[in-house]
């Protein structure tokens, strides 16, 4: 009997998901990255006959791709959390079993969502301008930032990333940790975080954390009106999706300092240009999509992928089902 086809759409997944795969599958890898203009092309060479899809890729997965995977197609996996850039609703028409990696890279993201969050409040981005061209200014009184201790701090999702940033931040004398979701979590009363409308949230956030999924309900929740709500001393961070916010009014929001800074480690669109006017602005502190960029965490990551389509293929249950 032959063997199932699976096909990993990006070169950029870890060899030790590869390996698993190879030892019950077919595997082919799309040789090309994201960026790389081949990338979309050559999926859509490879991907008919395939019966299990690894969607390690920003690009969307449409009706048409799986069209061109054919019938027999029956599992995708993503090598993410997220699932905003696949069209859930295709892939449920057809029967085709969809998974994803949550969980395992909570620790990493909030690692980079503590970098980002003390490097835009303590003005990293201005520091470094200024070192690297030569224009270091001495004295005690110049580049003041905001402090952690004693501050508010507001989540936009308390799942398992928002709940790792807090208990990192216990150790910094947070006054008062704060959060807005769709429902109560059991785990915010042990961590000692409210949950308040997000109204409220904006308004009394010293640091705005945004670590939701992006939907068409939090598409550009982050607008003209919610910066303004803002405190002025207000630090921005999302590790989210960059479409939670909208990225023209969030540059006119810096500008004209209605909030003190950003730091971004997800944007619209993925590479972000790099003439994009957020980037020339010295309060808006980025970095390019590093939440989960870890050895240990993309190891972890596509071992979970893999045995998602291993499973389903099997015609058992994934490890981490969406549909």
């Amino acid at each position: 009997m032959s063997l199932k086809k699976v096909l990993v759409v990006n070169r950029a997944f870890p060899a030790v998901g590869i390996d698993l795969l190879k030892a019950k599958v077919n595997v082919k890898v799309v040789p090309y990255l994201d960026h790389e203009p081949e990338s979309i092309p050559e999926i859509k060479k490879y991907v008919n006959g395939s019966d299990a899809l690894v969607w390690n890729t920003r690009h969307r997965l449409t009706g048409e791709i799986l069209d061109l995977a054919g019938p027999q197609l029956k599992a995708v996996t993503t090598n993410s959390s997220g699932i905003d850039h696949i069209d859930v609703a295709e892939v449920t028409k057809r029967g085709i079993r969809l998974g994803n990696t949550p969980n395992v890279l909570n620790e990493a993201v909030a690692d980079i969502t503590l970098g980002l969050l003390i490097g835009a409040a303590r003005r990293f981005k201005e520091g470094i301008r200024e070192l690297e061209s030569g224009n270091w200014k001495y004295g005690v009184n110049g580049m003041l930032g905001q402090d952690i201790a004693g501050s508010t701090v507001g989540i936009v999702g308390f799942g398992g990333i928002g709940q790792s940033v807090v208990k990192r931040l216990k150790g910094f004398n947070v006054a008062k940790f704060i959060y807005s979701g769709r429902s109560d979590k059991p785990e915010a009363k042990e961590l000692n975080v409210e949950r308040v409308p997000q109204e409220q949230l904006l308004k009394e956030s010293d640091y705005v954390i945004l670590s939701c999924p992006l939907t068409e309900q939090t598409k550009n929740m982050i607008n003209a009106n919610s910066l303004k709500a803002m405190k002025k001393n207000c630090v921005l961070i999302n590790i989210g999706r960059g479409g939670l916010v909208d990225q023209e009014a969030l540059y006119t929001a810096l500008k004209e300092g209605d909030i003190f800074a950003a730091g971004l480690d997800v944007m619209i669109p993925e590479p972000l240009p790099k003439d994009h006017p957020l980037i020339s602005l010295p309060n808006c502190f980025i970095i390019p999509h590093m939440g989960s960029a870890t050895f240990e965490t993309r190891n972890a990551m596509a071992v979970i992928s893999a045995n998602n389509v291993l499973l389903a293929l099997e015609d058992k249950p994934m490890q981490y089902p969406i549909c």
